[in-house]
């Protein structure tokens, strides 16, 4: 059978699969080092991969067919890009070596959970992730750490929004997440407000680039939110056709940003991704909540950028201009950007992630051999 030594694991539906779709091209790198194949729980998401990568897909809807894959494909590595309850029917399995690879990087709570504790590994993007696991975890192993940054921004996707002379805002909110504690949307709450603002900013093109959930939502508020906003950049288009504002609704949000000036985003990896890719230009923050104290504490990239919460929302389009006309945040963001993501450049993150997994595939083998004869586990 296909003779893996790494497989990505997905459990979830189609909805979610952005997460692991958003590694496809980091996986198919892998790969050529380290046979990579996919394994997924759901047929509609196993359809959805065979669009989009080379790879080998495995379709194991049942527990019983997850068991008897994994022992015919005898592979080494697991990477799991997300916590689905279902991991753990994957994880039961003590023949391979299972790290948590996440599907980006940020300052939501749940980026830093007990499921860690799970996994024999947790790559994360720097500093910032490991010290959001040891503040935030009690009895936390910090040798599970590996910082590998974030691969996916060593990528250079085709551009999909058209040149122009015009200074060009990005919108680009989280959704709602799965609960209350992890939600950081502003579409439900000021999300209109920031449109109208940057539509009044003079010289501007406003480019609104939904999280994928968004989209999809089924609460009303962030339906009523999201439905607005369309509407409002649907009108200005019309309204003013020259400005080129628009609207991206699907595909690689990192094929937007490198044409764009200045980003207002949610608390998300979205914000992280700019101030790695962007590091030059002015990032704007959301506070749903309206604490910034606590926001200060909870999300250190506020510290290099404007915070707009719905105090403030209605001076964003003159806080705008003056950002694009001066930014007073720069040094700060360089300082930021080591902060979350050490000292990497382009290309550097995937040759530390390269790295980490075959280290694994290989201490996997020690660990393997050690425990067949007897001997004792070294490092």
């Amino acid at each position: 059978m296909n003779g893996a030594h790494a497989l990505a694991y997905y459990a979830d539906d189609p909805t979610r699969s952005y997460q692991l779709i958003q590694w496809l091209e980091v996986l198919e790198v892998l790969d050529a080092q380290q046979p990579v194949a996919l394994v997924v729980r759901d047929p509609d998401v196993a359809a959805i991969l065979r669009d989009r990568t080379r790879l080998s897909i495995f379709l194991a809807p049942t527990f019983s067919e997850l068991t008897e894959l994994y022992a015919a494909l005898e592979a080494k590595v697991v990477l799991y890009c997300n916590n689905s309850a279902l991991n753990f029917q994957s994880l039961v399995n003590g023949e391979m070596l299972h790290v948590h690879i996440n599907h980006g990087e940020s300052d939501k709570q749940s980026m830093a959970s007990n499921n860690a504790k799970a996994y024999d590994r947790v790559f994360v993007a720097g500093e910032a992730a490991v010290q959001r696991h040891l503040s935030g975890l009690l009895e936390f192993d910090p040798a599970r750490l590996v910082r590998v940054g974030r691969p996916q921004l060593d990528l250079r996707p085709a551009p999909v929004i058209e040149p122009t002379t015009r200074r060009t805002v990005l919108y680009a909110p989280t959704w709602e997440g799965d609960a209350d504690y992890n939600d950081y949307t502003s579409v439900d709450t000021i999300g209109p407000e920031i449109v109208r603002s940057v539509l009044a900013v003079p010289d501007v093109r406003v480019v609104y680039k939904p999280h994928p959930k968004v989209t999809t939502s089924l609460t009303p508020a962030i339906q009523s939110g999201h439905l607005a906003i369309l509407e409002m950049i649907a009108e200005a288009a019309a309204r003013e056709p020259e400005a080129g504002h628009t609207t991206v609704l699907t595909g690689n949000i990192l094929a937007v940003m490198p044409d764009c000036d200045a980003m207002v985003t949610d608390v998300s990896s979205v914000g992280l991704d700019w101030l790695y890719l962007c590091t030059d230009k002015p990032i704007l923050i959301t506070d749903r909540h309206c604490d910034p104290a606590r926001f200060r504490d909870e999300v250190p990239v506020s510290h290099c950028a404007d915070v707009v919460d719905e105090s403030n929302v209605d001076d964003l389009a003159s806080l705008l201009t003056a950002r694009l006309a001066q930014d007073s945040h720069h040094f700060e963001r360089h300082a930021m950007r080591h902060f979350y993501f050490d000292d990497l450049q382009v290309g550097d993150s995937t040759t530390r992630f390269l790295e980490a997994v075959a280290e694994l595939v290989r201490r996997r083998d020690r660990l393997v051999h050690a425990k067949a004869h007897g001997d004792a586990i070294t490092a």
